[in-house]
């Protein structure tokens, strides 16, 4: 099994910073896409940020962004530590949510590629 692990939430002022952090562990044989979503008080889960695998490019492959962080939010993967990183800068209200990484990956080189889910960490902006 693989086991994703969140860290780098909390509480930060409007047009503050935050690093999210999100590692992976167990039986890895490979790691594709690596997402983060993000899930606001009473809204439904959305998708933020998403890189596919590349193998030079820390950004990953195809980088790709929510409308309402373009800009603002860097995606970005270490594949050597199976670890995806979530920049979040000039954050603001609207931004508060329960964040989640998402980790396409296979634990054999024959088994599927299946979607694990990090435990969410909470972002709060607020003066």
């Amino acid at each position: 099994q693989v086991q994703l692990v969140e860290s780098g939430g909390g509480l930060v002022q409007p047009g503050g910073s935050l690093r999210l952090s999100c590692a992976a562990s167990g039986s890895i044989f490979s790691i594709g896409t690596m997402s983060w979503y993000r899930q606001g008080p009473g809204k439904e889960r959305e998708l933020v940020a998403s890189s596919g695998a590349h193998p030079h490019d820390s950004a990953g492959e195809h980088p790709d962004y929510a409308e309402s962080v373009e800009g603002r939010f860097t995606i970005s993967r270490d594949n050597a530590k199976n670890t995806a990183y979530l920049q979040m800068n000039n954050l603001k209200p609207e931004d508060t949510a329960v964040y989640y990484c998402n980790f396409v990956a296979q634990t054999t080189s024959w088994g599927p590629w299946t979607h694990y889910w990090g435990q969410g960490t909470q972002v709060t902006v607020s003066s």
